[in-house]
């Protein structure tokens, strides 16, 4: 098993955030529920206050280091304490913690790369709220591939246990997707997943289902001509060099229970495509992962709500299956 625990990054304190990670390690506390180590990079001052405010008994303890995190998370919440400008609210969020909140991600990110976290999982963040303190990428997934450098094209997964998800196009509007959708782009995401079906999923030989853009998948061009001037010749390629990509397929059958075990990931053209399903499936336990990063993230498959935050109501069992991903993606990422 590998060593290094996972860093989780507060997302906006204001959201659920502090809730879910302290329901997390209270549920491997007092069930007994596996969850791998991991520790929490935000305010430990904060979380002591919502752990008081939900009535959790959960130890919060400060770390000098991450290698500290095995040794702790036993009998407590390891803490990487990172302070903030403004006491948080819950609820209630302000620009004036931005800083703290990009702090933690740009934090997590020196750890895994230095070997001393294992995979990053990441608390959600309210995107508004970074892009008032001048923060310039559409999210977490944009930010994290620019942090890790190279030219890294970041593609977004989403997961539960009965399916895969990957996104051609993401967070811009069914006009601009449809505008932006070419060969290239299909063949560089399946390409990308592909590549992490094999090195974070241990799949030997990974079929990917590409859907079709139109409804019958364009009924051979009476409804449209996308999967004809597009997604065909991008599957054809892929095929050409070795990647079991099959399609276009309709995307109102391609998700029932009897084609699912037929392919481990779904190429989806847009966002609502592939997302309706999943969440649909399973939308507790369903979890957004980073692929084409050198080290591992994943995330909850949910965002900040802040009308809930603070309440006790917010489900952490997303945030559990991404703290697991991360660790099972981790190990067979180094072979283990």
């Amino acid at each position: 098993m590998t060593d290094a625990p996972l860093a989780l990054t507060m997302g906006d304190p204001a959201g659920i955030g502090p809730d879910i990670t302290l329901k997390a390690w209270i549920r491997f506390a007092e069930n007994g529920r596996k969850l791998p180590p991991f520790f929490y990079i935000g305010d430990a001052d904060h979380l002591r206050q919502i752990a008081a405010r939900l009535d959790l008994p959960v130890p919060i303890q400060r770390l000098q280091s991450p290698a500290q995190t095995g040794g702790i998370f036993e009998h407590a919440l390891p803490v990487l304490h990172r302070s903030l400008t403004v006491p948080p609210e819950p609820g209630h969020p302000t620009s004036e913690n931005a800083p703290g909140i990009i702090n933690a991600i740009q934090t997590a990110v020196e750890l895994v790369k230095s070997g001393e976290a294992s995979g990053i999982v990441t608390n959600p963040i309210a995107k508004e709220i970074l892009y008032d303190a001048g923060f310039q990428f559409p999210g977490h997934t944009e930010y994290l591939a620019y942090l890790a450098g190279d030219h890294i094209q970041p593609v977004m997964m989403l997961a539960c246990d009965q399916l895969r998800v990957v996104l051609a196009t993401v967070h811009v509007s069914l006009f601009d997707a449809i505008k932006s959708l070419n060969t290239d782009t299909i063949c560089n995401i399946a390409r990308i997943t592909h590549h992490a079906l094999k090195q974070d999923f241990g799949i030997a030989e990974p079929r990917l289902a590409v859907a079709g853009l139109n409804p019958h998948a364009g009924e051979g061009g009476s409804m449209g001509r996308e999967e004809i001037d597009i997604i065909i010749p991008a599957i054809k390629r892929l095929q050409s060099e070795g990647i079991n990509a099959t399609g276009p397929y309709p995307s109102d059958t391609m998700f029932t229970h009897k084609a699912l075990p037929s392919y481990d990931a779904a190429v989806c053209m847009y966002h609502d495509q592939g997302l309706i399903p999943l969440k649909a499936m399973d939308f507790e336990h369903g979890v957004n992962t980073t692929l084409g990063l050198p080290f591992v993230r994943t995330s909850p498959d949910h965002g900040t709500a802040f009308d809930i935050a603070g309440t006790g109501q917010a489900s952490e069992l997303s945030l559990i299956a991404a703290l697991n991903m991360a660790h099972s993606m981790a190990q067979t990422r180094s072979g283990e």
